[in-house]
């Protein structure tokens, strides 16, 4: 896609396309330099710094290139408390190579790094074996079985990253949301995907928590221009995957996605294969990651899945199986398929 600069060549169909531009990225923002674009982003955090008794700042860092944008150009705010950091939610079901990379940046860059966890485990969740802890099915029930469809993409998010980040919060602020608060400055970009337009604004307090976007308004051409200019590090992940890999639940995956992942990553895609297996073997219908539950209600027109997942756009209609297209296009060799013996 054009908005990357790649280190090596793409192979066509990567699973983040997203159909058109949002509006608002279509007449927003007035045409800047990437200078003034720079000036608007610390105003912006200065702007939820003079408004909010902020007594933390961190950067929410997924892996991927924007985010280590976002990283670079926040850096100096890192400094003002032993609270403030780089903060990663390590979902349990992402690439290590990801992981790593965030941790590269981060000591590169001499900054301190949260590695954030989610209480309950991806395979716990699809095993159907975290039960409710609160409200009328509390000790009683399952909050999800199987693998999740678009519809189940709001209990993964809750479950693997804003639940690690709401209990980051809690720990820094306790039940003083209203006198202390937390920034979160994230990498959300109006131009980046149709999600990110419904999802992403500038400022967005959340009880405790304050969301600033700095790049919201920053096109992927500016992105490019700064990774240039200041030579920010790569994901390798985002160059073979078009997403950084970080959360792999396979919500909102498209048709392919998984041998792709395998292409690249064949130990994170046998894991999920042997997962697809034991969930199998409890009888749960929705045992094949990547694909609609039998039976499952599609989410509402225009939901939004979450805050920080901006590559979990429904699949394209009509997409084709990305091994079947490399295929075709001679990218990659067919498997014989095995005779069977009669």
């Amino acid at each position: 896609m054009g908005r990357r600069q790649l280190l090596m060549p793409m192979l066509p169909g990567m699973p983040d396309a997203v159909a058109g531009r949002p509006a608002k990225a279509a007449t927003r923002p007035p045409l800047r330099t990437l200078d003034q674009a720079i000036t608007r982003s610390h105003d912006l955090i200065a702007e939820a710094l003079d408004r909010y008794p902020i007594i933390a700042r961190q950067a929410l860092v997924s892996g991927g290139n924007d985010s280590s944008v976002l990283l670079h150009l926040v850096r100096d705010y890192l400094d003002s408390s032993p609270n403030d950091a780089v903060v990663h939610v390590n979902t349990g079901i992402g690439i290590e190579e990801t992981r790593e990379h965030v941790r590269n940046v981060a000591r590169g860059w001499n900054l301190p790094l949260r590695e954030l966890h989610p209480r309950d485990s991806y395979e716990d969740l699809v095993l159907g074996q975290v039960i409710a802890r609160t409200g009328e099915n509390a000790g009683k029930r399952a909050v999800w079985k199987g693998f999740p469809g678009p519809a189940g993409h709001g209990v993964m998010y809750r479950r693997l990253k804003d639940e690690p980040l709401q209990r980051n919060r809690a720990a820094i602020v306790g039940t003083q949301g209203r006198t202390r608060k937390v920034l979160y400055m994230a990498g959300m970009r109006w131009a980046e995907s149709d999600q990110r337009f419904r999802t992403a604004g500038e400022i967005d307090p959340q009880g405790g928590i304050i969301w600033v976007s700095p790049l919201v308004h920053w096109t992927n051409e500016q992105m490019d221009e700064y990774r240039r200019l200041y030579l920010v590090p790569r994901n390798e992940v985002a160059t073979h995957l078009h997403m950084s890999g970080e959360c792999l639940c396979g919500a909102y995956a498209k048709p392919g996605e998984l041998d792709e992942i395998e292409f690249f990553y064949p130990r994170v895609a046998y894991r999920i294969r042997s997962l697809e297996k034991r969930v199998e073997a409890t009888g749960i219908p929705a045992c094949k990651w990547g694909q609609v539950p039998p039976g499952a209600k599609q989410p509402k027109p225009g939901s939004i899945p979450g805050r920080l997942c901006s590559s979990c756009p429904a699949p394209l209609t009509g997409q084709t199986d990305l091994m079947d297209l490399w295929t075709q296009r001679g990218l990659l060799t067919p498997t014989p398929v095995p005779e069977v013996a009669a």
